[in-house]
């Protein structure tokens, strides 16, 4: 069958998709026709290097994981109340993963499903009420998530989802541009800070009568800015959560499965044991799977409730086929390992530029968790937010796809597939020299103050009077090879500046 054309699709989707399900670059959004690895071409056959599809975990369209999704659905796939080797054996591996006492896995086929089971396992065995969440946070988008992620609540402006009563915010632990800086409290213990602020809600919880259900935070937050914890602060929060009766729940749907590098989960770095966790995105290396994984104590008071967990795609054949696969390829290639040195590379990099750009704030990240908050004034930390829209468009005018998040949206954020290599870090490197150089004499020449190169939440930002960055390329291991530090890029196909605008 013939595909259609960019403007048709277009057009098709205005007609048949729900306004709100946004698109990256709205004013001009990339029609992604395949991937391989790090890479995702256009429909023109444009090449752009992927530096924030952390769905795609070990790469685009891997060989290995394809194959296996391939095989079994050739076989058999139904629902998970059948006996079938491939779930037992993905549950066995996930629980090998974790802290002893987390044994009992259950499957869906989304973080915000997992998160929801998350919340009505907790609810079940404390039989409280009260849920602790952080500032900026992101935990799905079905109704029991969204009530726990204020990155969503503060967005709406209709006032149809306020935060329910139960639910109660604490500040993110971020030691550069939260309620605790680092500059202001020099040499002071910020996770207890922050922890502190934990307690001090548990404390009106008890003191209203009600009783604490549980604690909910990715070990790294995502949305957030990501932001890195300072050292101590989930220790502290635990014990506190803990002696209060409630449960700790670890997200690690986006920063889990070895991106951090140096531990396959980032609640390790802390050096806490949660009570329940929840898995996905990286999981199925792009098809719909998760799973939550807990205590057999709380899976128990589960049980008791008397009401069976069915989920009718969660654990299916094919999904724990694909999830066996990806945590294979994640071992057979060492790709932790690699996500600690290359990112590390990219880190110093980037300190590198740090020296030269004053508009980079802070480098924060482990392993490939990165975030480049840039700033209108180092002293003040002023979010440059429309310089980080102006960065974002030109890099993809450069087929190079950065993000930005955090509470200002200026935070380029680098979370690509784990097989991204120090040639592709070196490309990003060189590309984001060039653009800040640019951003630095549009800043001299006042145009960020007096134009407007800002972004909505779409990422629609105006770019004008730019060239295209020429640089050399080489060529890169096919979908499947292990992969390599020191590989080399293929050939990629450019195309004028001005048709990306």
């Amino acid at each position: 069958m013939e595909g259609l054309s960019k403007e048709e699709t277009i057009s098709l989707r205005k007609k048949y998709i729900g306004e709100s399900c946004d698109l990256f670059f709205h004013s001009d959004p990339l029609k992604i026709v395949r991937a391989s690895g790090q890479y995702m071409y256009d429909e023109l056959g444009n090449q752009y290097l992927d530096c924030i599809n952390n769905v795609c975990h070990v790469g685009h369209c891997h060989d290995y994981v394809v194959e296996a999704a391939y095989k079994q659905m050739k076989v058999l796939n139904t629902n998970n109340r059948y006996l079938h080797d491939n779930i037992v054996k993905l549950a066995k591996k996930l629980a090998e993963t974790m802290p002893p006492k987390l044994s009992v896995v259950y499957f869906c086929n989304s973080g915000s499903e997992a998160n929801d089971l998350a919340i009505r396992l907790s609810r079940h065995h404390t039989k409280g009420t009260e849920m602790i969440t952080l500032d900026h946070a992101y935990h799905g988008h079905v109704v029991s998530a969204m009530n726990i992620s204020p990155y969503k609540i503060r967005k709406n402006t209709d006032g149809v989802h306020p935060y329910p009563e139960f639910v109660h915010v604490a500040p993110s632990p971020d030691t550069y541009r939260g309620k605790y800086r680092d500059c202001d409290h020099p040499g002071k213990d910020l996770g207890e800070k922050y922890a502190n602020d934990v307690k001090d809600i548990i404390d009106k919880v008890h003191a209203k009568g009600n009783k604490m259900c549980l604690f909910i935070a990715e070990s790294m937050q995502s949305c957030g800015g990501q932001v890195i914890f300072p050292e101590g602060y989930l220790k502290k929060v635990y014990r506190y959560v803990h002696d209060a009766g409630g449960v700790c729940i670890a997200d690690e749907v986006q920063v889990g499965f070895g991106r951090v590098g140096s531990h396959y989960w980032s609640f390790q770095i802390q050096g806490v044991e949660p009570d329940i966790v929840t898995v996905g995105k990286p999981m199925g290396n792009g098809h719909p799977i998760s799973a939550v994984i807990t205590t057999n104590e709380i899976s128990s008071s589960f049980a008791k409730c008397g009401m069976s967990y069915f989920n009718t795609y969660g654990g299916n054949p094919v999904s724990c086929a694909i999830g066996l696969a990806v945590m294979e390829v994640i071992e057979q290639e060492r790709l932790p390992q690699k996500a600690l040195e290359t990112g590390h590379y990219i880190t110093e990099k980037l300190r590198e530029l740090m020296k030269i750009f004053a508009i980079i704030g802070d480098i924060r990240g482990q392993g490939l968790f990165i975030g480049i908050d840039l700033v209108k004034d180092r002293k003040t930390r002023e979010p440059a937010t429309e310089e980080a829209e102006y960065v974002l468009h030109r890099m993809k005018q450069e087929f190079i796809i950065l993000s930005t998040d955090g509470p200002y949206e200026n935070i380029l954020k680098m979370k690509p597939p784990m097989c991204f290599s120090r040639t592709d870090a070196d490309n990003v490197i060189e590309k984001l020299t060039v653009t800040l150089k640019e951003v630095e004499e549009k800043q001299k020449n006042g145009e960020f103050a007096v134009k407007n190169h800002g972004a909505d939440k779409n990422h629609n930002a105006v770019i004008d009077d730019v060239r295209p960055i020429s640089v050399e390329t080489t060529t890169v291991s096919g979908p499947g090879e292990p992969a390599d530090l020191e590989q080399e890029d293929p050939p990629t196909k450019k195309v004028k500046a001005s048709e990306d605008i």
